[in-house]
């Protein structure tokens, strides 16, 4: 009765725009990608610009195979709220969490060929995941349907091959229908080769579309923004760091590291899903971690607050949170973000030790990049300098913390040392203990 009383005050609203000669404004996009973050950036944007337009209708011509189930709900919960009917075109597959998206519209036209259902959560691997991943994905699919006055039987049918519907699925087997199963059971309005033909229809004669379109720059910040992209950045960014604490001076590791951050950061709060604190928060955590390794011995508080800084920085911008208010953030959203800033950094840190074995030990980029050629003595070389073999057993303090390298004084000069055995604070008394190179090798006194 619900969804009939629905029909019945569409129609009665399009046939008022027809007989008044007003045009129905139709806003028409595409939602043709795995359904992640910047599927939900498009829906969003959509509903914001038919609002915006005063549009009658709104038409989503889907075709997806599925994606993350928290995207799918922010978008199933936009589209419930919608003040503007939005309609489902399934222009090839509505599949996984595009099935839980076209239940959410209020009407769905179907392709020749296509299909909806197989909405069985599972990981990135295709495992069917534990039944509370089930249990949820049922409710969700169950309340939908019976929000839109379609059968909650046949949309559980969908998540769980245990639920058997007869007549139409027996147990065992997860419900998928073709275009004309899903006519025949009231999950679909009718079948249309195109908008134009859905509009048809439907009855819409008098009618004017705009569809939507993204800029250049809105087409690289969704691409930028898919967690697959952020996580690729958070590796680019740790292994910048990584390299650059190896070799300190600015040099192609930092570039790496700030670009990858700039990469990062940018679209996340163009978006408005990173804000000046979480930004803070991280650069304050490369402080933190920069003056744990080279200023205050051994690994303590500013270490670890370095870490907790820097992954609290990077998952935080993931979220959409207002200020600190994050009342209004899914608890999946924050597991997943901070999932992906976890095992992004997790990965980088063995990467990053492979890269530099593998490209600056005997290749011809880590030729270029470093020095790696050998001065041997045995070719004439040599840095034995007459005044070092003087300073042996001499004695002087630390001019800086050796860690193991920095600088001694002895008497008015101050040389290039390297501490023998861990570490020495500055100020301390050193001995002289013989010389590398250019170095002087020194114990504490």
């Amino acid at each position: 009765m619900k969804r009939i009383i629905i029909l019945l005050l569409q129609l009665f609203c399009i046939a008022s725009a027809i007989y008044s000669q007003e045009e129905t404004k139709i806003y028409l996009f595409k939602v043709e990608e795995d359904i992640a973050q910047p599927a939900v950036m498009r829906v969003e944007k959509a509903l914001e610009k038919a609002k915006e337009n005063q549009s009658d209708l709104l038409i989503m011509q889907l075709n997806t195979f599925g994606g993350e189930l928290a995207a799918a709900d922010k978008i199933r919960t936009m589209l419930l709220q919608s003040e503007i009917p939005v309609w489902a075109y399934i222009d090839n597959n509505a599949a996984s969490a595009g099935a839980l998206i076209s239940i959410a519209c209020e009407r769905i036209y179907m392709h020749s060929g296509s299909s909806i259902g197989a909405a069985t959560v599972v990981n990135q691997t295709g495992e069917v995941q534990p039944d509370k991943y089930q249990s949820y994905m049922r409710s969700m699919m169950r309340a939908t349907a019976e929000a839109r006055g379609r059968r909650p039987d046949i949309a559980e049918a969908m998540v769980d091959p245990d639920v058997e519907v007869k007549d139409i699925v027996d147990s065992g087997k997860v419900l998928t229908f073709t275009t004309e199963e899903a006519i025949a059971n009231n999950y679909c309005e009718g079948q249309a080769e195109s908008v134009k033909e859905l509009l048809e229809k439907a009855g819409v004669q008098n009618y004017v579309i705009e569809e939507q379109h993204y800029t250049f720059i809105e087409k690289v910040i969704n691409f930028l923004i898919n967690p697959m992209i952020s996580g690729l950045l958070i590796m680019l960014i740790i292994g910048g760091i990584y390299f650059e604490f190896q070799s300190p001076g600015i040099g192609f590791p930092l570039a790496m590291a700030v670009l990858g951050a700039l990469l990062y950061f940018a679209p996340l709060y163009l978006e408005g899903l990173a804000a000046n604190w979480e930004i803070i928060l991280f650069v304050v955590g490369i402080a933190l971690l920069a003056l744990e390794l080279f200023v205050i011995p051994g690994f303590g508080v500013a270490g670890v607050g370095g870490i907790i800084f820097i992954v609290g920085g990077l998952a935080l911008s993931l979220v959409g949170n207002i200020g600190f208010d994050f009342s209004g953030v899914p608890t999946s959203d924050m597991i997943q973000s901070f999932s992906t800033v976890i095992i992004a950094i997790s990965v980088s840190f063995p990467l990053a030790i492979w890269l530099g074995k593998r490209l600056f030990v005997n290749t011809t980029i880590g030729d270029k990049l470093a020095l790696v050629a050998e001065q041997k003595s045995s070719e004439g070389y040599t840095v034995s300098q007459p005044e070092f073999n003087s300073l042996v057993g001499s004695q002087g303090v630390a001019e800086t913390i050796l860690r193991p390298s920095g600088k001694v004084r002895i008497g008015t000069e101050v040389y290039d040392a390297v501490a023998q055995v861990s570490y020495i604070e500055k100020g301390e008394k050193i001995r002289v203990v013989m010389h590398e190179n250019s170095n002087l090798v020194v114990e504490k006194e």
